[in-house]
């Protein structure tokens, strides 16, 4: 038997999108909702984060468009003084169960947890095996680029017996130091596996970082919730792009700028995913000075590490980090609005949360369709220098189509999820008025030829 739930929207995923778009949607039109997620609770990857973890962004730029994560406070002390504050896991799950409450609170919101969707409107409980179907709800698919997570996903490695491995969540709970550390993976979670294990006092003479690819990164301190700091790292972008002659020479010129930062100034990255670091970290990570770079890690057993042109040796009692699970998705983009389903996706470069946000704004206050599609456009991740070319320009096409909209400019201008804003007491500041200015003589020379170059394969 199913049961029936009477709903307007069935949201699939309650991560930091399916909650984004909700609480837009919510705010602006009067719908029921069920919310819908493997979970128990509201937050999707991040209850089941690694317990170091920290947001790579400003608080102030993820979470939903109604509610502040964080105080908005800059930091007074530490490594990270004058930078924006960072939210720690805890504090971003507890922030999702408020916002989930309040939601639930209003009337509008029902929450299925631990419940597994079917398909065609139909899903289950885990717990309890009830089926339940949604007859008439629009379908909002937030699952679309949920990430894999160490925790979750086996090693993409053979294990032989003998060899010790374990997800980066096991790392804080280990209670004997191991000879040697390897760490697999050249994403952000390896990088901050290798920044934790460096401030808890292990040598970088113990620390092996089996590194497929080098990774270019984002300078934290250029991408703050600050008009000024935020609009003058994009004319600085543009003015690197407007010179550069291909897309590795726009990451070096970004380079120069003091934009992007890469871990080994001798070795020109090829992976162009762009987390965000602090200067710090990345003083801390370059002291590793046994980086494997033979692809990727085939298989593990005692002693050795095995790649495809053969094994490199360690120590008999070596502790293997798995941090190579796929954090970014690409299965390509779609149309956000489809007669099969809504499906949130980025529109700023870089900030989901925003897109998601966004997209639940337009759908509670337009009706057709098409006229959605028009002004609320997808834009995709970047794996390769050449792909982030193409993620700028379709990106920019989709921020210029959203701008175009009064309404949407206005919203956009009054949250913080949107990096580009500017408060009206800020509006007039000298500082962001020169970056603004800056930005509007770099802007058509750099997207033109990073239009040029997305087009060479």
């Amino acid at each position: 038997m199913e049961e029936i739930v009477d709903v307007d929207y069935l949201v699939v995923g309650a991560g930091a999108m399916g909650m984004a778009f909700v609480d837009a949607l919510t705010a602006h039109a009067d719908v029921s909702v069920a919310i819908v997620d493997r979970r128990h609770g509201a937050g999707g990857h991040w209850l089941d984060a690694y317990g170091f973890v920290r947001l790579h962004q400003a608080s102030a730029f993820y979470g939903v468009a109604s509610t502040l994560l964080g105080g908005g406070r800059v930091q007074s002390d530490g490594p990270e003084r004058g930078l924006h504050e960072r939210a720690r896991a805890a504090e971003v799950t507890e922030y999702y169960a408020r916002v989930l409450t309040r939601l639930t609170g209003t009337g509008q919101v029902v929450f299925h947890g631990r419940s597994e969707y079917l398909g065609e409107r139909r899903f289950a409980s885990l717990l309890s095996g009830r089926r339940f179907r949604a007859p008439r709800a629009r379908v909002v698919d937030a699952a679309y680029l949920s990430p894999d997570i160490p925790f979750l996903t086996p090693p993409p490695f053979a294990v032989a017996d003998g060899a010790h491995v374990i997800a980066v969540n096991d790392l804080v709970r280990i209670s004997h130091a191991p000879e040697r550390y390897v760490i697999v993976g050249a994403g952000k979670t390896a990088t901050d596996t290798c920044v934790w294990l460096l401030q808890n006092g292990v040598s970088p003479n113990e620390i092996t970082w089996v590194r497929p690819r080098d990774a270019w990164l984002l300078n934290r301190a250029v991408v703050q919730p600050d008009p000024a700091v935020f609009l003058g790292m994009a004319a600085d972008t543009m003015a690197a792009a407007a010179e550069a002659t291909s897309p590795d020479d726009v990451f070096l010129r970004m380079e120069d700028a003091g934009i992007m930062l890469r871990i080994d100034a001798t070795v020109t990255p090829t992976m162009a995913k762009t987390p965000t670091l602090a200067t710090w970290e990345l003083d801390l990570v370059r002291t590793i000075d046994d980086v494997v770079r033979r692809g990727h890690l085939r298989a593990i057993g005692p002693g050795r590490l095995r790649f495809a042109d053969g094994d490199v040796r360690v120590p008999a009692d070596t502790l293997v980090v798995h941090c190579a699970a796929e954090g970014l998705k690409y299965p390509g983009l779609r149309s956000i609005w489809t007669a099969e389903a809504i499906t949130p996706q980025p529109v700023r470069v870089g900030f989901p949360c925003f897109g998601a946000a966004l997209a639940g704004y337009v759908e509670a206050t337009r009706d057709d369709d098409d006229e959605k599609n028009r002004v609320c456009r997808p834009s995709p991740h970047a794996n390769t220098p050449t792909d982030w070319t193409t993620m700028q320009v379709i990106g920019g096409d989709a921020s210029l189509a959203m701008t175009r909209e009064t309404d949407l400019r206005e919203w956009s201008n009054a949250t913080t999820l949107n990096p580009a804003r500017i408060p009206a007491d800020l509006a007039g500041d000298p500082s962001v008025l020169a970056a603004r200015d800056r930005l509007k003589q770099n802007i058509a020379a750099g997207r033109a030829r990073l239009a040029a170059l997305a087009s060479v394969r």
